[in-house]
């Protein structure tokens, strides 16, 4: 004589969806963490305050104003012509933006004279670099 088991046999069952979610939370979760691993290579200024500053990710050339009057091109320090000719050469190739730092206590002189100078090299798109 046989006896039923009330016990019922289950086999275990792969559940796809948590799996699914898990994934979906680790995707994001590298897709913000890579956001705040670009490394901009510039000179450390202290920028101006602006309630209109914006974070741009566009890849762009720093061009920094230091406090002693000091030119940069990124982290490469060089004199005027030097700037200018470098964006003309970047601005040939097409559309360049330039983003113009300065330390905020820059004579207002030297940064509009900086300002102008990139303007005539032929500089298409200028921002200028704040602090939110």
């Amino acid at each position: 004589m046989r006896l039923t088991s009330t016990r019922l046999e289950s086999s275990p069952k792969l559940m796809i969806i948590p799996m699914i979610d898990i994934i979906f939370f680790l995707l994001v979760f590298f897709m913000l963490n890579t956001l705040y691993m670009t490394n901009q290579q510039t000179v450390p200024v202290n920028l101006p305050q602006a309630a209109s500053a914006s974070t741009d990710v566009v890849k762009s050339l720093q061009v920094t104003v230091a406090k002693d009057g000091q030119l940069y091109l990124g982290t490469e320090p060089m004199s005027m012509e030097q700037l200018k000719k470098r964006v003309q050469a970047e601005s040939a190739g097409g559309n360049t933006a330039l983003v113009l730092r300065a330390d905020s206590d820059v004579d207002y002189g030297r940064f509009i004279a900086v300002l102008d100078e990139l303007k005539r090299s032929g500089a298409g798109k200028i921002s200028l670099a704040a602090r939110q």
